[in-house]
């Protein structure tokens, strides 16, 4: 809340305070309200609201269906837009520091751009055995927990398509090799909901982050030495919380399932 003195008050500019009330009024509760219904709620007459719920329908911040208003599209699209303009490091850095604090273990989120996956940001676990990615790491998707839940945001032919001049075979196993191999182990990932990944003397557990229209937009991971990752109980708890954490980010993105 801004802090406002008895001076400015003085600059404030009633009608435009009065329409923001009226779209405070909606709400994942209240989807439509008559004009009786607004005038009542903000303690008006009907005819001094009107000309204020002819601007917000007028502009598209509201929408007027048999005498009922409702939320417009100009609200959700503002809306959605500044959540999409959000750094999407800012928003997931709290939750993975978070999550580093209660495993110790090191946390990482990237993006997928073409069929690499890039490291923006790293929660650095303090232990002598950890796995730290530096930031701005390249590392083919198809080798990585991470990439795989990057691409798990591609249908069959849109993953075809994006490998369809790459080379597969250059990359040591587990790595899928062929084509039809990595979109059997994406499709599998994609029902799954989650990868573990081994490599040499570590694991990975990845998870995917959705943005508000419920598309792959990142994804995170937690890593560690086998020593810790191997106990299959151990696992399972940690792969709850990276799932919670996931969930935790796709809904500070805008995503509302």
């Amino acid at each position: 809340m801004l802090d406002t003195t008895e001076k400015d008050t003085d600059y404030i500019v009633p009608a435009l305070a009065r329409g923001l009330a009226v779209l405070g009024l909606f709400n994942a509760q209240v989807r439509s309200l008559g004009i009786q219904d607004i005038a009542t709620q903000l303690g008006v007459s009907t005819s001094a609201i009107y000309r204020i719920l002819v601007t917000l329908t007028s502009t598209g911040y509201l929408n007027k269906r048999n005498g009922q208003y409702e939320l417009g599209a100009r609200v959700i699209n503002d809306g959605f837009s500044y959540l999409a303009s959000r750094d999407i490091v800012d928003v997931a850095m709290p939750y993975l520091n978070e999550l580093r604090d209660r495993t110790s273990l090191s946390c990482h989120l990237s993006i997928r751009e073409h069929t690499d996956c890039l490291y923006l940001y790293r929660a650095f676990a303090a232990q002598r055995l950890s796995v730290n990615i530096p930031i701005g790491t390249r590392i083919a998707c198809h080798c990585t927990a991470m990439g795989r839940m990057l691409l798990t945001g591609l249908e069959a032919d849109a993953l075809a398509a994006l490998y369809q001049h790459a080379r597969l075979d250059d990359y040591p196993a587990p790595a899928p090799r062929t084509l039809p191999e990595l979109q059997a182990l994406i499709a599998e990932d994609r029902q799954r909901g989650w990868v573990l990944h081994r490599s040499d003397y570590a694991t990975a557990i990845a998870a995917a982050v959705h943005d508000h229209t419920g598309q792959v937009s990142a994804a995170i991971n937690l890593s560690g030495p086998d020593a810790v990752m191997d106990c299959p109980r151990t696992q399972e708890g940690f792969r709850a919380l990276l799932l919670d954490c996931s969930a935790r980010i796709s809904q500070a993105l805008g995503l509302h399932r």
